[in-house]
């Protein structure tokens, strides 16, 4: 039997906010435990919850890029459980109101795009961290996290693959990250996400029981979890089973998911609004306001380089996948004062590639887009090859200077004098008797090989372009 996999995620985005969204305590992360819980966090009696501004407004902002609809009146409710890293018994969350509904976000996968569709965006405070290591059986809990604000982003189950999941996952930590919500630091959690994966017979439209999976906060995780789910499901019915509804957790040292305990429904956590808060109220002005400080977004920003720089689109989604590496490109271009597609391949090709070796955004390039600039327009007017700027590039790279200086300290100025290259041709034919006999015969591979002895006479310091034509022309 054919089977198709349906898959929904739930993303936590921490907002960057420097205060928690209900209280005056520090978000930073890395203090020592427990030092920035207030009395809010802590839940100690008769304190009251005060909604973040800033947290709201980073909401609207998202909802905005996505073409949400801002609900003008949304509400609080407290969600009811108990663990032991959530004092008050209950979370502050959104229910029946949320702040944001509906909306997309555009992904590619195999060079197609399409829109996945969001449910809602609401605002909730995240719980605080139960630590299990080092306690000797016992469990010690830091709520410095408690309070910490979030906007918990749901699709809908339109994703068919582990594949569509990670391209829409990578798709909003790039947007949240574009409009300065969220830092998208998945290793301190700042953005996680959980999947819920069901599968069904390909062709039918009854969605199959679904089991979630909890707090994935790698996209490698993401895809090598949703891809064993979905295999486990699809052989638990295959041998008769029944796929059970709960929550599960990733184990990556076994590559596997294992039962965390059977999956809530809404009424399991009893919500009501919450009598502490009044409900937000969100004026069309306050909307107007944070849509005329909206950066251009990604699709526009994309449509533009493919329209304005001729780029191909492909090369503009690429560069448009994170602002930091769409403002190098631009600054690039400007830098160089034009020819956006060498400026497009020096950023997608060597850049990109220091880059990912480092780990690094392109704002903290250790070759700002004005030194690599001046490397640019050395290929460009014939100073240096293609090739030695390659390894000027990488010299600059480790710190050993700017292209002009490198490219005189080394050598590496390339030979666009006719007069010399003409001398260098003709002692290569002169040499070379059976490759001019073979290239007049017809084999073009006779030819290039006579370029390569020009090259390696040069040092590979002549113009490869400039060597090609003289040599055609000496030949017939």
């Amino acid at each position: 039997m054919d089977w198709e996999i349906v898959i929904g995620l739930e993303t936590h985005a921490q907002l960057s906010t420097a205060s928690k969204i209900f209280s005056g305590a520090s978000t930073a992360f890395g203090a020592a435990p427990n030092t920035q819980a207030s009395a809010v966090d802590l839940a100690l009696p008769g304190v009251l919850p005060v909604l973040n501004r800033g947290a709201v407004e980073r909401a609207i902002r998202f909802g905005l890029s996505v073409g949400g609809e801002i609900a003008p009146r949304s509400v609080f409710a407290r969600k009811n459980y108990f663990y032991p890293d959530l004092p008050k018994g209950y979370q502050i969350s959104q229910y029946e109101l949320p702040v944001v509904t509906g909306g997309t976000i555009a992904i590619v996968v195999d060079g197609a795009e399409r829109r996945v569709r969001l449910t809602r965006a609401h605002l909730e405070e995240d719980a605080g961290k139960s630590l299990h290591e080092d306690f000797h059986g016992m469990s010690g809990i830091d709520l410095n996290r408690a309070g910490t604000p979030l906007l918990e982003i749901v699709s809908e189950p339109d994703m068919r693959s582990a594949r569509e999941a990670v391209a829409y996952a990578k798709a909003l930590h790039s947007l949240v990250r574009w409009i300065g919500i969220c830092d998208g630091n998945m290793q301190e959690g700042s953005f996680r996400c959980d999947a819920n994966v069901s599968v069904r017979p390909a062709g039918t439209h009854k969605l199959g029981t679904r089991c979630e999976i909890k707090n994935l906060n790698s996209f490698r995780f993401l895809e090598k979890a949703i891809e064993h789910e979905a295999r486990r499901q699809i052989e638990l019915i295959g041998e008769g089973g029944t796929v059970r509804q709960e929550t599960r957790l990733w184990d990556p040292q076994k590559g596997e998911t294992r039962p965390m305990r059977s999956k809530e429904d809404a009424q399991d956590y009893r919500y009501f609004p919450d009598p502490d808060l009044l409900p937000l109220e969100i004026a069309p002005a306050w909307v107007e306001a944070v849509r005329a400080r909206l950066p251009e977004l990604p699709a526009a920003m994309r449509a533009r380089f493919a329209g304005d720089y001729g780029l191909a689109p492909v090369d503009a989604a690429t560069l448009t996948a994170s602002k930091a590496l769409a403002d190098y490109f631009e600054a690039l271009v400007r830098a160089v004062g034009g020819e956006p597609k060498a400026c497009a391949n020096w950023v997608l090709g060597e850049l990109s590639a220091l880059l990912n070796r480092l780990e690094a955004e392109a704002d903290a390039s250790p070759v700002g887009p004005e030194s690599l600039a001046i490397l640019v327009k050395r290929v460009l007017d014939g100073t240096v090859s293609g090739k030695a700027a390659k390894e000027v590039f990488e010299a600059m790279a480790a710190g050993e200077g700017g292209a002009d200086a490198l490219i005189e300290k080394r050598g590496l100025r390339q030979i666009s004098d006719s007069g010399a290259i003409e001398a260098l041709a003709d002692q290569v034919l002169a040499a070379n008797a059976k490759l001019v006999d073979d290239y007049r015969a017809g084999k073009e591979k006779a030819f290039n090989a006579l370029v390569g002895q020009v090259m390696k006479a040069s040092q590979g310091k002549a113009n490869p372009a400039q060597a090609s034509a003289i040599l055609r022309k000496k030949l017939g």
